[in-house]
């Protein structure tokens, strides 16, 4: 419990030291609807863990009531997530989410429905997802990869690029 409130702490200050809105950490832990919903998704995702099934939906789905913010129990999510503006945002059950990424309001890591065992996104660390942006089907979102507001991601994105488009045609190498 103390590693989860720990890791908390360290969700609130880089959203804080990101957010230039953030006066301070009290303000993010009290006021920011995406430290809320983790941790919601910590106790839902140890209940997960634990095989009880209906307890963690249960919190998930109290946790979207409240913020607005969908995140399946059974994704696995890394360090320092921000979300901002989080309102509509879907992160699947297979979804995996790398260190210090940041996804902004209206963005999917869903499914195609064409997939059984994998069927979400994995992203990697230092990914920025922009508004209103969908992901789908079990691909993979390389580190340091920026992905711009609205676009629809449906294959692979290496590291190091910037990928913008609907569906994504425009994929910028840095």
């Amino acid at each position: 419990m103390l590693k989860a409130l720990k890791e908390l702490y360290e969700d609130a200050k880089n959203i804080q030291e990101k957010d230039p809105a953030a006066s301070s950490i009290l303000e993010v832990i009290l006021l920011y609807p995406g430290v809320h919903v983790l941790l919601f998704y910590k106790i839902s995702h140890f209940l997960y863990r634990k095989k009880l099934l209906f307890l963690a939906r249960l919190i998930s789905q109290i946790a979207r009531f409240l913020t607005g913010i969908e995140i399946h129990p059974g994704a696995q999510i890394g360090r320092r997530l921000f979300i901002d503006h989080g309102m509509g945002i879907v992160i699947g059950e297979t979804a995996k989410i790398g260190d210090d990424c940041t996804i902004y309001h209206g963005v999917t890591l869903g499914g195609t429905g064409k997939d059984t065992f994998k069927r979400h996104p994995t992203l990697g660390n230092h990914v920025m997802v922009g508004a209103g942006t969908k992901i789908l089907g079990p691909i993979e979102i390389g580190d340091h990869v920026k992905i711009g507001a609205g676009s629809l991601v449906l294959k692979s994105v290496p590291s190091n690029c910037t990928a913008v488009g609907s569906p994504i045609h425009k994929i910028i190498q840095h």
